[in-house]
């Protein structure tokens, strides 16, 4: 799927959120956006699911202007576009995979969704899904009695259900723990290395960045400052996507994932294995 941005706009007002951003995405990768609060990361995404209106610009996907899209053809590209929230959405006293089953909602109409009227195809394939995300003993408990991390899987697991081409991620391990967030990112990683799908994340740790990321993508102010691979995401070229001063430290982001001890590391995989 080839993704071409071309001066991507947003206007609130007398407020410009996003000011002509332009990118291609050539190939399936994870990309990483970064930049600080009130940068416009949020909004470039929101447009590009189609939750908010873009003022100005298109979005060629495979040739196609998603951004002129309307009715069907909109609600069609949404399930091909699968959006992960930092607040993970899920319903919290509904079961976990009926939450997950919600992701069938641009497929299967509002009926289903809410009379819980699924088919056990479906059934089995939301379990299957939670399986591989390691919660499928979460399926039958409420939303609301997980942790925030496996919430968030919980959410990520949703947006499988899609079968989606591309997912974007909105802040998605801003409200975790550092070990949640691991696993978290672990997750998006291997969903792309796996399923050969894009997956465009909204970061606020820059080593996460350049941990998880095959490009990274610098806002500020709403325009996009920096576009590059992890490896020239230098401390100088962040303190100018943060407009920060020489005393800028890396650590004022947010707090970093560490490298996880031993038995850490074995208690994500086993939770991420097949």
């Amino acid at each position: 799927m080839r993704i071409e941005a071309e001066q991507i706009t947003r206007i609130f007002g007398t407020a410009t959120a996003v000011d002509a951003a332009s990118f291609v995405i050539d190939r399936p990768m994870v990309v990483g956006i970064i930049g600080s609060s009130g940068a416009g990361k949020s909004t470039l995404l929101r447009m590009v699911n189609r939750l908010t209106d873009a003022s100005a610009g298109r979005l060629m996907i495979d040739g196609r202007d998603v951004l002129a899209l309307k009715g069907s053809d909109k609600r069609a590209w949404q399930a091909d576009c699968a959006m992960i929230f930092q607040q993970f959405n899920l319903v919290p006293r509904l079961d976990v995979v009926s939450n997950v089953l919600h992701g069938l909602l641009n497929k299967r109409g509002l009926l289903p969704t809410l009379f819980n009227m699924w088919s056990r195809a479906d059934i089995d394939r939301a379990c299957q899904i939670l399986d591989r995300l390691g919660i499928a003993e979460q399926a039958t408990k409420r939303a609301e009695a997980l942790s925030g991390g496996q919430q968030q899987r919980v959410a990520i697991a949703r947006a499988l259900m899609q079968d989606p081409k591309i997912i974007l991620a909105d802040e998605p391990i801003a409200s975790l723990d550092p070990m949640n967030a691991q696993i978290v990112m672990d997750t998006l990683r291997r969903i792309h290395d796996e399923d050969g799908r894009t997956v465009i994340a909204n970061l606020h740790t820059l080593d996460t960045a350049r941990r998880y990321c095959d490009r990274v993508i610098g806002m500020r102010k709403g325009r996009i400052v920096f576009d590059g691979m992890p490896d020239q995401l230098t401390t100088g070229v962040a303190r100018d996507i943060y407009g920060a001063g020489a005393d800028f430290s890396e650590a004022t982001t947010s707090t970093a994932i560490e490298p996880p001890a031993a038995a850490d590391r074995a208690y994500a995989d086993r939770l991420l294995a097949d």
